[in-house]
């Protein structure tokens, strides 16, 4: 189980990030933030992450929006960025149907049973183009 984990749900404009951490006695924490797309924005919000001690972050893996905000996080030490199918988080039996709430369950524990799995991205220069 992870202790201290995020979800995001990324759009073009905005990310809504979702992080869930140990409460009081067997309660949860859970805050949410919307951040801009903007380089400075992305670096606020892992920042943010890093100083809630976030260890995973799951993100929903669907169209190219997803991209500058993973190879953002991708940077930051201590910090695994996860991709997850949102079919598969949405369709667990007893799941609620808000990915922003279901993403950092899937990341705290629960990716076995959404099925969620690390993404191989390749290393991009600023201009989205692949590395040498």
């Amino acid at each position: 189980m992870v202790a201290r984990c995020a979800g995001l749900d990324v759009h073009k404009d905005t990310v809504m990030a979702c992080v869930r951490t140990p409460g009081r006695g067997r309660q949860r924490r859970q805050e949410v933030r919307e951040f801009r797309t903007f380089t400075g924005a992305l670096r606020a919000l892992r920042a943010w992450l890093a100083g809630e001690g976030v260890t995973q972050v799951a993100m929903e893996a669907t169209g190219i929006y997803w991209k500058p905000v993973w190879h953002m996080l991708v940077e930051a030490p201590g910090l695994e960025p996860l991709l997850v199918n949102a079919h598969h988080v949405k369709n667990v039996p007893g799941r609620k149907t808000d990915l922003l709430t279901e993403l950092p369950s899937s990341a705290c524990g629960r990716c076995m049973r959404c099925r969620a799995r690390l993404a191989t991205v390749p290393a991009c220069d600023l201009h989205g183009r692949h590395a040498a």
